[in-house]
């Protein structure tokens, strides 16, 4: 019974991480049949807004960044069951952007509106985006990533498996094919506003900051193999090099 909790604990944690990765695309959009969204929905001074949704993403950063690091992996674990605490990261990452969409206080001055097929283009761009932050997590275990995996295999009885190094497809050419995908999807709009400006850009500096943490664990982790990967692939575009 106790392990068909953890498996009915894992889908509902997905289940929220699922409705909020989708609303995340529709916030960014900016569509105006959302209650609110990066353009729209608030009416605090700029003053106000720019602190509050500065508030937002540094608590989101926080929550992600210290919650995925193996010292306090080692140490939440003696507190939760190892099988669901992927499902708790996920589910608590979950929660904190919900509250920035809850309490986002857009800025509505806009910098930059492109209309027709340029319009059109950018549109395209950002689906493309999307769609490698998607594809991304399944060449990495889209089930493990997000923690259905660990109680799956739990249910099982089947012992936690060493991780392997691998460079599927997008990880041959970038090391961070998600992060791409994000960075892609949070810039690529026909209509810019100064909110959605520092929703971008205080997303980006994170993930930027991430990628050094999360690299120290993998080189940890992979040690030779990931310190070869990192000398020869870009970190979120493709290295050129001479032929």
């Amino acid at each position: 019974m106790k392990r068909l909790a953890f498996l009915s604990f894992s889908a509902i944690a997905y289940a929220v991480f699922l409705s909020t990765f989708l609303y995340l695309i529709a916030f960014v959009a900016g569509l105006p049949i959302l209650p609110k969204s990066v353009d729209h929905g608030g009416g605090a001074p700029v003053i106000i807004a720019v602190l509050v949704d500065l508030l937002l993403i540094t608590a989101f950063a926080l929550q992600h960044s210290i919650m995925a690091r193996p010292g306090f992996k080692r140490l939440w674990t003696m507190l939760v069951p190892e099988p669901i605490e992927r499902s708790i990261y996920v589910l608590a990452a979950s929660l904190a952007l919900i509250l920035l969409f809850m309490l986002w206080q857009p800025v509505p001055d806009v910098l930059w509106r492109v209309g027709g097929s340029g319009a059109v283009l950018l549109w395209a761009v950002f689906g493309l985006g999307w769609l490698i932050v998607l594809l991304s997590t399944f060449l990495i275990s889209h089930f493990e990533l997000f923690g259905l995996k660990q109680s799956w295999d739990h249910v099982h009885g089947r012992a936690r498996r060493l991780a392997v190094f691998r460079t599927p497809f997008f990880y041959r050419l970038v090391r961070h094919p998600l992060y791409s995908g994000f960075f892609i999807a949070f810039w690529a709009t026909p209509y810019m506003t100064l909110g959605h400006l520092m929703f971008a850009t205080g997303m980006s500096t994170f993930m930027l900051v991430a990628i050094r943490f999360e690299e120290r664990d993998l080189v940890g982790t992979f040690g030779e193999d990931y310190v070869r990967y990192r000398a020869r692939t870009g970190m979120l575009a493709p290295r050129l090099r001479r032929g």
